[in-house]
């Protein structure tokens, strides 16, 4: 497809991209649908993961005692 079908291509389609596979034109997937659409955050707003509160509530401490290891990171290492 060129930029141009890209974009005026309709709405309720997609361009599907799986490994091992050439990319082909399939239908959106309706995710209201799925029998476990009503426990997702769209759906009711309790299962919301607020990750600031829960860091309050659980701050990450590192104790003297417990061993850990430290990286020291350059911005060429993130390249």
């Amino acid at each position: 497809m060129t930029q141009d079908e890209l974009a005026v291509m309709d709405g309720g389609k997609c361009i599907f991209m799986l490994r091992g596979v050439r990319p082909f034109l399939s239908d959106k997937y309706d995710l209201t649908k799925h029998p476990n659409y009503k426990y997702t955050a769209d759906a009711d707003k309790k299962y919301l993961f607020d990750m600031e509160r829960y860091m309050k509530r659980k701050p990450a401490i590192v104790k003297p005692d417990e061993p850990f290891e430290m990286y020291e990171l350059t911005a060429t290492d993130l390249q």
